[in-house]
This record gives C-alpha cells, structure tokens and sequence, in this order.
C-alpha cells in the first residue's frame, strides 16, 4: 500500500481504501482515509 501524511496524527501512514483521482489542474492524487483517526489522507502522484 501508499503510505500519506494525516495531519491530525502527525505521522505517515498507511492509506486504506485509496481511490486514484484527479486535481482540478489535472494532478494524480490517491485518496483515502487514516486507519487510526478516519480522517481523509492525499498523496500526490505526479502526471
């Protein structure tokens, strides 16, 4: 799996049921929520 950054953790985790996404710009993003607080976690994928 991807790891992401939760913000209200304050730590890398792992994201769990990642969706791959689009930005308005047309970056990839993968979504998906913390396993610990289910608060939504991105990471950016790049073109």
């Amino acid at each position: 799996m991807t790891e992401g950054y939760c913000v209200k953790c304050k730590k890398k985790v792992e994201i769990k049921d990642g969706k791959e996404s689009k930005t308005s710009k047309g970056v990839r993003i993968l979504k998906g929520k913390c396993p610990a607080c289910s608060i939504t976690v991105c990471r950016i994928l790049g073109k």
